[in-house]
């Protein structure tokens, strides 16, 4: 095994183990409340299909943050169905996983939805619902796939890398943040310039979506059989992602829909000594609190 696999497999040891259990004291620099008690629109987060990330757990600065702006956050704990989504405005779905992909990541990989639930969904968007949909790199992407693809987005069971963009830039400047209501927000004060992502995957959005996070040329998706057993120049499958999306959003019959390729941008995940920081708190992520609240907007139909 030579030193680049040993490095991988130690990040990767370090955030499966770190960031579902993230516990840092994160405060919002949010200090801009868009919704009253009155007209609060309600947050579900999902934490019952195995879920990396959770309310509970590393998504905690995220619920913050949208608490800071009047959203009513609350965790889903049961199948989605027609009834248990009538009373929500935005359902947020964050790495999900199938029972069998719980605690083994290598393939096979299996879908986290049953059909019903996925046409639950589906149904529940097209009747003015809004999905923040949020499948990282492998086996994330396997499980979201089906729930995807119904909308008509085509997720990469991979590792996204851009060996000319190690810190996973996405820059308006340089063409990877697209120009989007997503990233002009309300106001000036809220124009995003660049955001930070920490690997993920790359996927096709349907003809009809916009693209808000764009890959580069140099952009590669690694697709190993057992995860994070990649590197570059080995016999892993790859292909280039030159222009594939790792963000994008739809609208959808009276409906909106966003998928993300990425989860970590939104924690807040601190380790104490090391270079290892991610998400709100990482270098170069400083606008990252303002790009998620941008997009809440966006689904709260207010851009």
């Amino acid at each position: 095994m030579n030193i680049f696999v040993i490095v991988m497999l130690f990040v990767f040891a370090v955030s499966i183990n770190a960031h579902p259990l993230d516990k840092t004291d994160y405060i919002p620099d949010n200090t801009s409340v868009t919704f009253s008690p009155k007209e609060s629109p309600t947050v579900l987060i999902d934490q019952a299909h195995y879920n990396l990330h959770t309310m509970d757990g590393g998504y905690q600065a995220f619920a913050k943050i949208l608490q800071s702006d009047g959203y009513s956050v609350k965790k889903n704990t049961a199948k989605f169905s027609k009834t248990s989504l009538a009373s929500t405005d935005i359902l947020v779905i964050v790495n999900a996983l199938h029972k069998d992909n719980a605690t083994d990541w290598d393939l096979p990989n299996f879908s986290a939805f049953e059909r019903e639930e996925i046409e639950a969904i589906y149904y529940w968007v097209q009747n003015g619902g809004s999905l923040f949909l949020i499948s990282d790199h492998m086996p994330f992407p396997k499980a979201s796939a089906d729930l995807a693809a119904i909308f008509g987005f085509q997720l990469n069971n991979g590792y996204a890398k851009d060996p000319t963009n190690q810190k996973s830039i996405f820059a308006h400047a340089l063409g990877g943040l697209m120009d989007h209501p997503i990233r002009q927000g309300m106001n000036k004060a809220e124009i995003i310039t660049s955001i930070r992502t920490f690997t993920g995957q790359a996927f096709l959005p349907p003809p009809n979506a916009k693209p808000l996070l764009v890959f580069g040329r140099n952009a590669t998706s690694y697709m190993p059989s057992e995860s994070w057993m990649f590197e570059p120049g080995d016999d892993t499958p790859q292909l280039s992602v030159n222009g594939w999306s790792q963000g994008a959003t739809l609208e959808f019959d009276k409906g909106r829909v966003i998928v993300l390729g990425e989860a970590a941008m939104f924690t807040a995940s601190k380790r104490e000594k090391t270079e290892l920081n991610a998400g709100f708190i990482a270098p170069g992520a400083e606008q990252n609190e303002q790009f998620l609240l941008n997009i809440m907007h966006w689904l709260s139909n207010k851009i």
